[in-house]
């Protein structure tokens, strides 16, 4: 029961708020992602904390599955390997109108007639701003990020 009123309500430390989100994730091919995160961040803005189109894509994989009949292919016998499948992950507030814009943004753009979707109801970390000037761990009081090469 205490595990439910946590992902209900969330949380916090001293240096941090845990808040209820959901967690959306889809699958599709290399060269959709970007189109279809476009799209996403279109109906909704991918807040988090004072940026945002905030997402995280993994890297390649493979997809198996096997057209059935009803399908716009047709039924196969064999087995389908798709290279190239990636998955994007982004969170949302946990509204109901949020959601459906967004599912219905990854439809309405996604190569496949039957997306692959996940929506998982999380907690999300959200720094409380503390003053993080002399942190050594801070990758800007070390040597800089990825964009300074």
């Amino acid at each position: 029961m205490e595990q439910v009123k946590i992902l209900k309500d969330g949380f916090e430390t001293h240096s941090m708020l845990m808040e209820p989100h959901w967690l959306v994730t889809f699958q599709a091919p290399v060269e959709d992602i970007d189109r279809i995160f476009e799209e996403i961040t279109i109906h909704t803005p991918l807040q988090h904390g004072k940026t945002d189109k905030n997402g995280f894509r993994t890297s390649s994989g493979q997809e198996y599955y096997r057209p059935r009949e009803g399908t716009p292919t047709g039924a196969e016998e064999e087995i389908r390997k798709r290279p190239g499948v990636d998955e994007m992950s982004f969170f949302i507030p946990q509204d109901n109108q949020v959601l459906e814009r967004v599912i219905e943004a990854i439809y309405a753009v996604h190569s496949y007639y039957e997306p692959v979707v996940f929506v998982r109801e999380v907690l999300r970390s959200r720094c409380k701003g503390l003053d993080d000037s002399r942190n050594p761990h801070r990758w800007w009081n070390k040597s800089g990020d990825w964009k300074t090469a």
